[in-house]
């Protein structure tokens, strides 16, 4: 707080980024409530003889957003895994991420540093199956990698450790990075995986489809099962509540500080206001120091308020000082002009 009254660059700068970091995380938090709220009001389907039906008798032929569980099928060609034999999927996922050691200017550590350097993403067209395979019915399944929780399981993983000579050691050393190797990963989405899809059921020419949703609702193609899925979302949800709770509690405090601060300089600029009245109005004759009764009265003591001292006596006031009149002890010391 400057002498003026207000809010210092600091303050002002404090409560600027709590409330823009409190408004972030409560848009976060408004935006995961609404993701939990459309998968409770998602309409649970099953995959049977039924379920054309059910489309059949839905406006438009689609159901707008639906979760249904069921297996992984192929329809024509299925993926091959590269590393693993007889190891068969609909999507596939090669990854090559580097590793190295980067030394930290600022903390000056050595941390780990991970970097994917190159990933390619095979997919090809696949249906969704009952569990037990009794009813002849499938759903194709559309766009997969638009889903947000596509689970991808490794089926191989191989570390490849970077080979140095001493002279590579020392230029890593003054440059300042030390590379480890490179891990090289493959995932897939495996043929017979069981998997709980959640989006748009359409009838399309007798063919049943599963496809991202309209109106900003979140695809899901998940190997847990639905509860499960509701659930991790759910606690999604209470983490960003208790961060926006956190946050907005620290920018009212802020806000509670830099308020009682605007409060208390007013209402002493307003008391010495009063007082500075009060000697106008009682003339020269108050305004002899009641402590000597010879030199003026130059001394407002705070928080008591009154003017009865010369500076020089305020001086020799015995430690902890204290007001001659009241006997309040003296928190401050302002000095008085008269003009």
């Amino acid at each position: 707080m400057d002498a003026a009254g207000r809010p210092s660059t600091g303050q002002v700068i404090l409560l600027a980024t709590s409330s823009a970091v409190t408004a972030i995380l409560y848009a976060i938090y408004r935006q995961k409530s609404k993701i939990v709220h459309s998968l409770k009001g998602a309409k649970k389907v099953t995959l049977d003889q039924d379920l054309k039906t059910i489309l059949m008798e839905a406006p438009g032929k689609c159901v707008p957003y639906a979760v249904i569980e069921g297996v992984v099928r192929s329809i024509k060609e299925t993926l091959n895994s590269q590393f693993v034999e007889n190891c068969k999927g609909v999507v596939q996922r090669l990854t090559l991420q580097e590793h190295k050691i980067v030394w930290n200017r600022t903390t000056h550590l050595w941390s780990d540093y991970e970097k994917i350097i190159h990933q390619r993403t095979n997919t090809t067209a696949f249906d969704m199956v009952p569990q037990e395979g009794g009813a002849d019915v499938a759903v194709r399944v559309l766009k997969p990698l638009d889903a947000a929780e596509l689970s991808l399981e490794t089926v191989y993983e191989k570390f490849h450790p970077s080979v140095q000579s001493f002279t590579d050691v020392i230029g890593h050393y003054i440059s300042g990075e030390r590379p480890k190797g490179i891990k090289e990963t493959e995932e897939m989405l495996k043929v017979g995986a069981a998997l709980t899809g959640v989006g748009e059921l359409v009838l399309d020419n007798n063919t049943i489809r599963l496809q991202p949703p309209k109106q900003g609702m979140r695809y899901y193609l998940s190997s847990l099962d639905f509860e499960a899925l509701l659930q991790k979302e759910e606690s999604s949800v209470r983490l960003w509540k208790v961060l926006t709770l956190v946050f907005g509690f620290a920018t009212c405090a802020v806000l509670f500080f830099v308020l009682h601060k605007q409060y208390r300089h007013h209402r002493e600029k307003q008391r010495l206001r009063q007082v500075q009245e009060m000697i106008a109005a009682g003339g020269d004759t108050l305004n002899a120091c009641v402590v000597c009764l010879s030199n003026a009265r130059s001394c407002v003591f705070l928080e008591c308020g009154h003017v009865c001292s010369c500076d020089k006596c305020y001086q020799a006031l015995p430690q902890p000082p204290r007001c001659p009149i009241c006997r309040q002890e003296i928190a401050r010391v302002v000095p008085l002009y008269n003009s």
